[in-house]
């Protein structure tokens, strides 16, 4: 059998091109809570949650459609206070997709001033260049099963820093053909950046993939989304 390569998929739509606004001074919110951060190298961490509004993709697997529309305007200040009054001194932003809101980047750049870890979830159909260096990105390249594939932004394997880490998501043999291919193409093991293999819940089995990889002895790092066996995935501020 020919392997699977991530070339084989249809051509990429046209990407959404970062953008920051430096007199943006407010984002749009979700919702703001506290929790345990459920997966990347942080995963069992406490961790506050700011999540924004709105997202361009439409994941088959999605698990925050609620965060498509709705939320409240808040300016940049007023989310820092919320984070700070957390007294964690990890926060992520997350969503939907938060790099679409041009607010985002100078939330990013106050929550570091004041002196906080942050991380960013990113779906990674938007290039993490203007990201601030010192953000923890993780960039969740989207496999054939979410529907979405042919949105990833491929630069962004190369804007990315020893900081980050790359999310691939996995719901079938397709998607971890594809993503096997992924990581052989692009020698995602010699990376600075981490890369992370989890599964889509519900979908398939946590032990299948873990075996899979250890087969093909890939210099991945394997994960489960802990917080999909801790809560209920249709409770909100968890």
């Amino acid at each position: 059998m020919r392997p699977f390569a991530p070339h084989a998929m249809p051509a990429a739509r046209p990407h959404i091109e970062p953008r920051r606004v430096p007199t943006a001074d407010s984002v749009v919110v979700k919702e703001l809570y506290l929790s345990l951060q459920g997966e990347s190298s942080h995963a069992g961490m406490l961790c506050g949650f700011i999540r924004l509004t709105g997202c361009h993709l439409r994941c088959t697997y999605c698990d925050s459609e609620f965060a498509f529309h709705g939320g409240s305007r808040m300016k940049i200040p007023e989310v820092v206070e919320k984070a700070l009054a957390w007294n964690t001194p990890t926060v992520e932003v997350t969503g939907g997709e938060p790099l679409l809101q041009p607010g985002v980047y100078p939330l990013m750049e106050a929550l570091l001033d004041a002196g906080l870890k942050v991380l960013l979830e990113t779906s990674g159909a938007i290039d993490v260049r203007l990201v601030p260096p010192a953000v923890h990105k993780i960039v969740d390249m989207k496999t054939p099963s979410s529907g979405e594939c042919d949105r990833n932004d491929y630069r962004n394997l190369t804007s990315m820093n020893a900081n980050d880490e790359l999310k691939i998501v996995i719901g079938s043999r397709v998607d971890y053909e594809w993503a096997r291919a992924l990581v052989t193409e692009h020698q995602l093991g010699k990376k600075p950046y981490s890369v992370l293999f989890s599964t889509i819940f519900d979908k398939l089995h946590p032990r299948q993939l873990a075996e899979w990889i250890i087969e093909d002895r890939l210099p991945v790092r394997f994960q489960l989304q802990m917080h999909k066996y801790l809560w209920d995935p249709n409770e909100r501020g968890v």
